[in-house]
């Protein structure tokens, strides 16, 4: 079976607009799908999904009044886990080093909060969060993948760590 890609990644949160905000006015996202839902149970569920490029979207889910949706869950998600730092995050895909950098300047430039770039060896990074506390990144391949960068999953103890 052939894998296609990603459609969306749906998300949480509970302040559509300044998360549309956010996503159209700092990243430059383009919203493609606004929708609101009214559940069998009650209250509706604002639903609006953005462009991240190459016909990927993400999608943010607001529910207001929805019967078995707590008003006061965490849209941070590793927050919500009691996990500490950015564990579970979502990378967007930088073009090339120097579009990593402007994105990095253009993020400092509207207020954003965003680290120097990382360089982990086989491709360089910038995090930041949005307004649901969620970990973003920019990140940028710098070299080809192959071989090299894969762990022998024989090594010893290396199933036994991929399991805990």
């Amino acid at each position: 079976m052939a894998n296609h890609g990603m459609h969306h990644l749906g998300l949480a949160t509970h302040d559509m607009e300044a998360t549309l905000t956010f996503y159209e006015d700092i990243l430059g996202f383009e919203t493609q799908v606004c929708d609101l839902l009214k559940p069998e149970g009650g209250g509706t569920i604002r639903h609006a999904f953005l462009d991240m490029g190459n016909g990927e979207m993400i999608a943010f889910m607001e529910g207001n009044d929805v019967p078995m949706l707590p008003d006061d869950y965490d849209t941070g998600i590793n927050r919500g886990l009691g996990i500490h730092g950015g564990v579970i995050h979502f990378a967007f895909k930088a073009a090339d080093e120097e579009d990593l950098v402007a994105k990095q300047e253009d993020l400092r430039g509207k207020g954003v909060d965003v680290t120097d770039v990382v360089d982990h060896g086989w491709c360089k990074s910038i995090y930041f969060r949005d307004p649901n506390y969620l970990q973003l990144e920019y990140c940028v391949v710098t070299e080809e993948l192959g071989e090299r960068h894969v762990t022998d999953r024989a090594e010893p103890g290396w199933t036994e760590l991929a399991r805990t």
